[in-house]
């Protein structure tokens, strides 16, 4: 019998280095199935919403051309609760590293950056239906945008939110499981003050209002209603936003391969 006869079949590595839509579908099924991260998808953004839009003295007050506060409230509290949810979302890696299997999927051909790519997507998809549940609640509350706005704006709010599922996958890296979300809950809301989510950055002084432009959430608020008000630098934003979703994807894969090493 020839060697050849004998010897086993090289195994072939898979495309794009694991990234395919099966494995996608069962981390979405397994994802949805923790109450948390519904909760912090469908009901923190519609709480907050109701919360500030709504109660407002000058809701009614115009913003932009054809808009009202609500509607200018609605487009920060979809860009919040896009931030949440694809946190949440990213983070929930944290709990996978606990259980170690981060430390098995580096027995498998899957790449690092497939398997963040993977994250990225499922935390983007967590957004979207936080984004989707709080424009409806607010068109159903009073929020009035153009045409164009709703089209726009509420899209940007989802896209832009790239940003923070990097940022919650690094964390879900960088920090235990058991003390991961209790970080990022506090954490997202200080980030969302400081970036001028709340409350808009040219009432925050000179000081204030230069340091706010270097935060994370700065660019997605910003980039998010300019449709709406074309206030605010639009290059900015755009830069911030890109800059900080390269570094919290590099500091991600650079934690998953820190992560998996010791196998």
């Amino acid at each position: 019998m020839s060697t050849a006869a004998v010897m086993p079949a090289a195994r072939s590595l898979p495309k794009f280095g694991g990234f395919n839509l099966g494995m996608i579908k069962l981390e979405l099924r397994r994802m949805l199935r923790n109450r948390r991260t519904v909760i912090f998808t469908f009901v923190f953004p519609v709480v907050f919403f109701l919360a500030f839009g709504t109660n407002s003295s000058s809701r009614n007050e115009s913003v932009g051309q054809g808009g009202n506060v609500t509607g200018y409230i609605l487009i920060s509290m979809a860009v919040y609760g896009a931030m949440v949810s694809t946190t949440s979302g990213g983070a929930m890696v944290s709990v996978e590293r606990a259980a170690g299997w981060s430390r098995q999927l580096r027995l498998t051909p899957l790449k690092p950056i497939a398997y963040v790519a993977i994250k990225l997507v499922l935390a983007m998809i967590i957004g979207a239906a936080s984004v989707i549940v709080t424009a409806v609640v607010g068109a159903l509350a009073g929020a009035k945008l153009p045409v164009h706005a709703w089209l726009e704006c509420i899209p940007l709010a989802w896209v832009c939110a790239l940003v923070f599922a990097a940022f919650g996958l690094f964390m879900g890296y960088l920090l235990p499981s058991e003390n991961v979300m209790q970080f990022l809950g506090p954490a997202l809301a200080i980030l969302a003050f400081a970036g001028g989510l709340f409350a808009p950055v040219d009432t925050f002084g000179h000081v204030f209002a230069t340091i706010a432009k270097f935060t994370p959430v700065y660019g997605v608020g910003e980039l998010a209603r300019y449709p709406l008000t074309h206030d605010g630098s639009l290059w900015v934003a755009i830069v911030n936003v890109i800059a900080w979703t390269a570094i919290f994807s590099v500091g991600a894969m650079w934690r998953f391969r820190r992560d998996t090493a010791r196998v």
